[in-house]
């Protein structure tokens, strides 16, 4: 599933950093929204792509889409 054009509550960018500070980053922002709200992830280690997928079936926050572009990681996470 692609959102690139969908609406988010929240951007988050972990460009420049490898596991686990993506996945920590991301969990102390998710700890600040609100039930049902999405949050973007931009992320560029090669290891994202199951990291999140893992921590969205550990934590049960629905990942919505993950696509990379030329390097680039783009997350859409919903907040459980």
């Amino acid at each position: 599933m692609n959102l690139d054009n969908e609406s988010f509550d929240k951007e988050l960018d972990v460009r420049g950093l490898v596991c686990p500070l993506p996945i920590l980053r991301t969990k102390k922002f998710l700890s600040e929204m609100a039930h049902g709200q999405v949050l973007k992830i931009m992320a560029t280690d090669p290891g994202a792509m199951i990291d999140f997928q893992v921590f969205a079936d550990q934590t049960g926050n629905e990942l919505l889409s993950s696509s990379e572009i030329t390097g680039e990681y783009l997350f859409y996470l919903k907040k459980r």
